[in-house]
Formats: C-alpha cells, sequence, structure tokens
C-alpha cells in the first residue's frame, strides 16, 4: 500500500509541522535547562572554593588537587580542568547574588561567560552584553567582536529610523543594534570639505577600517552599484550585506546636511535591490543615509510613512593639523594683533 493511501491528506501536514515545532521548542527547553544546571553548578563549587580560601585560608595548590580529585571521579565530565576551576571562583566572586539562575549569564553557554569574565570588569557591562547574548543569539567569536569593537560604549540608539513600522520586531530589534551615530571616520586623511567621490574613493582605499567602524556582521558588497529602474540606470553609493540580520545594506553617502528627498530615493533603491538582487531567504533590504549633519525632527517626518527601513545617520571626518602656511599666517596674525593692543595702552 502506498504511503499516500496510508496517510489521511485532510490536515496531516499541518499536524506534522504542529509537532515539529513542538519538538524543536521541548529541544530548546532542555537546552536551556540543562546549561542553567551546569552554570548554577560551577557557580556553587565556586563559591564554596571563595568560601574555603577566605575563612579556612587555603591556597592557590588546593585548586590543583581538588581538579585531579574531581576528574578522576567523573572522567566522563571534562569541566574540572585547574583553569576552569578557576574561572568558577571567579565566576562566583563576580556574581555574589544567590539568585544567580534569574540572571542572564546563568542562561548563555559557560564559554561566554568566561569571555565575559575575561574582557569585561564593569557588572553592569557584563550582564548588558549577556542580555546581548540571549536576544540576538551570539555565538562566542561575536560575542568576542563586539566587546572589542567596543559595542557596550559606542552612542547607539540616536539614528534616526523607521525600523520599527517597517520591520517585524526582532530584525527591529537587531537593526537598530548594528546602526551608530556618528560614524566616526578618524582613519581617512580628508577634511570636512572633501567632495563626494572623494569620500567613496577614500573609503575604498581603507574598507578594512570603514568595515570595522560599521561593526561586526558587514560584507562588502560593491561600490557605485548600477541598477536598471524603468529603463534608467541609477548608481547606488555603497552596497553591503549584514550577515547577522540576513539582508543587503545600501549605504548613501552624503557631504550636506540630510534633505528630505534623500529619503524618497533611498525608498526607491531599496525597493529596486529587493525585486532585482534579493533572493528566498533575505530578510527586506535595509538604507543608511550618512550625512554630514541632520535634522532629527526633518528626519524623522521624511522617513515615517515610506515602507522601507531607512536609517538616517551622521559621519565624522577628521580634523587635519594646520600646515606649516597656515600656522605661519596664524602667527603672524596673532603678532599683529598684540602690536596693535600695545599701541592702544600706550
Amino acid at each position: 500500500m502506498s504511503k499516500s493511501n496510508l496517510v489521511p491528506s485532510d490536515g496531516y501536514q499541518e499536524l506534522l509541522e504542529g509537532l515539529k515545532d513542538r519538538i524543536r521548542s521541548s529541544q530548546m527547553r532542555a537546552a536551556i535547562s540543562v546549561n542553567q544546571e551546569l552554570i548554577l553548578l560551577y557557580w556553587q563549587i565556586g563559591q564554596e572554593i571563595l568560601i574555603r580560601q577566605e575563612q579556612q585560608g587555603w591556597g592557590a595548590k588546593v585548586i590543583t588537587q581538588l581538579s585531579k580529585d574531581l576528574a578522576q571521579e567523573f572522567p566522563e565530565m571534562k569541566g574540572f580542568s585547574t583553569r576552569n576551576l578557576k574561572y568558577m571562583r571567579t565566576f562566583a566572586n563576580a556574581y555574589p547574588d544567590l539568585e544567580i539562575g534569574q540572571q542572564p549569564v546563568a542562561q548563555i553557554p559557560w564559554g561566554h561567560n568566561c569571555v565575559l569574565l575575561d574582557k569585561v570588569q564593569e557588572p553592569s557591562e557584563r550582564l548588558w552584553y549577556a542580555r546581548k547574548c540571549l536576544k540576538n543569539g551570539w555565538s562566542r567569536a561575536v560575542l568576542t567582536a563586539q566587546i572589542e569593537s567596543g559595542l557596550y560604549l559606542q552612542k547607539r540608539g540616536t539614528a534616526t529610523t523607521n525600523f520599527d513600522r517597517t520591520l517585524p520586531q526582532s530584525q527591529s530589534d537587531l537593526a537598530h543594534e548594528i546602526i551608530k551615530d556618528p560614524y566616526h571616520l578618524d582613519f581617512l586623511l580628508v577634511d570636512e570639505n572633501i567632495r563626494h567621490q572623494d569620500l567613496k574613493r577614500a573609503l575604498m582605499a581603507h574598507i578594512r577600517d570603514f568595515l570595522v567602524e560599521l561593526g561586526v556582521g558587514f560584507a562588502f558588497a560593491g561600490k557605485n552599484y548600477r541598477i536598471e529602474i524603468g529603463g534608467e540606470e541609477f548608481v547606488l553609493d555603497l552596497l553591503f550585506y549584514h550577515l547577522e540580520l540576513r539582508c543587503f545594506v545600501i549605504i548613501e553617502l552624503k557631504m550636506d546636511e540630510f534633505k528630505p528627498d534623500y529619503s524618497g530615493r533611498m525608498n526607491l533603491f531599496i525597493s529596486a535591490i529587493d525585486d532585482q538582487v534579493r533572493k528566498p531567504g533575505d530578510q527586506p533590504t535595509i538604507g543608511l543615509i550618512l550625512c554630514k549633519s541632520k535634522n532629527k525632527t526633518v528626519a524623522e517626518y521624511a522617513t515615517r510613512n515610506l515602507r522601507n527601513p531607512i536609517a538616517v545617520a551622521e559621519h565624522r571626518l577628521p580634523k587635519l593639523l594646520p600646515t606649516t602656511e597656515q600656522l605661519e599666517l596664524e602667527l603672524e596674525n596673532a603678532a599683529q594683533q598684540l602690536e596693535a593692543s600695545e599701541d592702544t595702552e600706550a
């Protein structure tokens, strides 16, 4: 008898998909539960070591002996190395609260906690990164990169966006995280009067530095990206793909203050990329307009009712040191002013 005859067609696929989702959800809860039990165990071991060392004056050698004895008793467990026991002690010392099981650090993998203990000193900053790991599903490598890029200290959330109205909640939250304001282009040897094309050429010459400033997850896709719309050719300044968001990101560079028509042009580009370049499985394309300055209210009104996700942020260019001629001119002017001042007093 064929499979088609054994399986009822009415509602079976819906049942199967529902059971698959339930099983996956159960597996996820079980994995989280096991992880929480492991973290709690490590915290308790760390607490016991701390108490003995503080109250009974045990030295560091006891950790080495404890490692040997525990490893001998539980050979199937790999977490009782001397190094790991020291991490447990540090972990317990960092989180003395007995409600450790309720904190986000109890819900992320132990390796993530070791990274936080190694690289982050401030408790509130550690908890902030732990929450981000939970929220965004960061791997240990991504967590390390985010810490090393100074994500916690960067000024985020000040860019003007319409993400809350144009993206699903989970995508919107992560998109807000990747957008900074302002972007510091200190690695460029240019001044504020640089032309638009010159700025693009300078960025291309320092594309690695620009990628670092953009943040973790950006992959370069092309500059002066040409796209045809209704028989007309248009040129996008820069096109990237974000590996975490799984979407294209268009960046338009402007050397002046934000103008409302910039958002309309970006909206056009996003629609075209979504129709012509975006692949099945890709999330909606995001547009980022980088300007010398912006009026926040104007930017909000200009992007509010657009259907595509757009952010408006500012860029900062370095101020070059004055040339020798400029210094000599300034000194000459200062001397003349001083001389004039002395004549007036006389």
